[in-house]
Order: C-alpha cells, then sequence, then structure tokens
C-alpha cells in the first residue's frame, strides 16, 4: 500500500499541493485527473522524490520514502517504481534494446548476459516483436509510449506511474495503452497511478479516481460514482471534456 498523508507543495508563491492525503491499494488502478497545471505531475514526481515535497509523507509498504536517504537507498526504493513519462523520455542516441536495458543497468545486479531475454520478454507483453535494433526515430508515437512502458516493467517494479500515458496520441493508440495498462495490472501484479486529463481513459482503466481541485483531492471515488458526483468542479470538469470530444469528432 502507498498511503500519502498532507502532502503539501509550492513553488515560489503558488501552492500547487495543499495537503494530500491518500491511500493506494496493493494491485488497483488509482487515476488522477483535473486540468491541465493542477499539479498532477507534480504529484507522481513526490511518490518517487523526483520532486521534493516541503512537507507531508509518502509511506511505501510501511517507509516513509521522504525520510533522508542516501542514493544507494533511494535508488533501492526507485527500484519499486516503473516511471512512464509523458513525452516517453526515451534516448534518442540508443536504440529500442539500449532502451529498455537502461534501468537493468543502472538499478539491479542483472548479468548482462540475460539482458536480452528480459528486453524480448518485456516488448513482448507490450506488443511489440523484432524491434530491438531500431532507433527512437524510426519509432511511431504509439510505439515509443510502449516502449517506454517495457523499458518501466523491465526491473519488474512493484508500482508504475503514468503521466499522461495518451497525450499526442491518436485514438487507435490510446485505445492500444489503455488496454495495455489494464493488461499489465493483471499480468504482472502492478500497482498503477495514472495522472491524465483524458477523461475516457480513466474510465476505462480505473478502480478509483480522484479530481486533483485547488491543491487537493476530491474523494476518490469508482468510475461509476464519479460520473454521478454533484461536486460543481467535478460535473464541470465532465460536462467540458464531452463538449471538448463532441468539438473534435465534428
Amino acid at each position: 500500500m502507498i498511503e500519502i498523508k498532507n502532502l503539501a507543495k509550492k513553488y515560489k508563491d503558488k501552492t500547487i499541493l495543499n495537503g494530500i492525503s491518500a491511500n493506494i491499494s496493493d494491485g488497483e488502478v488509482f487515476s488522477i485527473i483535473g486540468p491541465s497545471g493542477s499539479g498532477k505531475s507534480t504529484f507522481i514526481k513526490c511518490l518517487v522524490k523526483l520532486v521534493v515535497p516541503d512537507s507531508g509523507q509518502i509511506i511505501v509498504d510501511g517507509k516513509d520514502i521522504l525520510d533522508d536517504r542516501n542514493e544507494f537507498e533511494l535508488a533501492k526504493m526507485r527500484r519499486n517504481f516503473g516511471y512512464l513519462f509523458q513525452d516517453g523520455a526515451l534516448f534518442d542516441s540508443l536504440n529500442v534494446m539500449e532502451n529498455v536495458c537502461f534501468g537493468l543497468k543502472y538499478l539491479t545486479d542483472i548479468k548482462p548476459s540475460k539482458y536480452e531475454r528480459i528486453v524480448k520478454e518485456k516488448l513482448a507483453l507490450v506488443g511489440l516483436k523484432d524491434v530491438e535494433l531500431l532507433r527512437v526515430s524510426e519509432l511511431s508515437g504509439g510505439m515509443k509510449k510502449r516502449v517506454s512502458l517495457a523499458r518501466a516493467i523491465a526491473v519488474e517494479p512493484k508500482y508504475i506511474l503514468y503521466d499522461e500515458p495518451t497525450t499526442g496520441l491518436d485514438p487507435v493508440s490510446s485505445e492500444k495503452i489503455s488496454e495495455l495498462i489494464r493488461d499489465m495490472q493483471k499480468k504482472l501484479d502492478i500497482t498503477s497511478i495514472v495522472v491524465t486529463h483524458d477523461l475516457k481513459l480513466a474510465f476505462t482503466i480505473s478502480d478509483r479516481i480522484a479530481m486533483l481541485h485547488d491543491g487537493k483531492f476530491d474523494l476518490p471515488e469508482t468510475p461509476s460514482d464519479f460520473k454521478k458526483s454533484e461536486d460543481p468542479f467535478v460535473k464541470k470538469f465532465i460536462d467540458d471534456s464531452i463538449c471538448h470530444e463532441l468539438k473534435d469528432v465534428n
């Protein structure tokens, strides 16, 4: 379980996170939605200490990861997390094999002789085959996301953080990413934390959804209950998202 208690973060005079608290259970898909600039990406970066909160606690499997830790302990903790960055964050100078191997090399003591087998296995899990020698420039947007996901699961993390996983993708690729998030949960028993402004994605994949608004979470709810929420901000967000989708169709 991940327990977040009174998490707070400011940038200069602007409050981004204002005392967030939530419990995320093992094996669930927990989605955080909200408009751009609401602090969603800041929140998940705090979970792996890429951003250091001003106060609060993040308790992962009974340990507060915000306690002062040396670099070795921090790297050890981060091995439990896979991170799918918004832009994929692949290394253009490396091919697919080298990209997926990156975490194996720096976060594990796995022997290099096993890298090829692991890479092919993880690429197969995300629906890719015979792409190991391709350069990043040869990949489509959807393929880049899947290679990034293969890299994230290569070290067999317990948790995966998804930062806007469908941004910039066409509807078909977005649907594939949606299916993959659920597949990773089922096949690998991974806990997934997804930040997105894509309401369709959140409704499709989530066990619970939380709205980030004014630096705090509205009460996390199931997708069914979230759709019926009477909270004015939630209702407006849903209505605006529907109108945006209809505009795109027309």
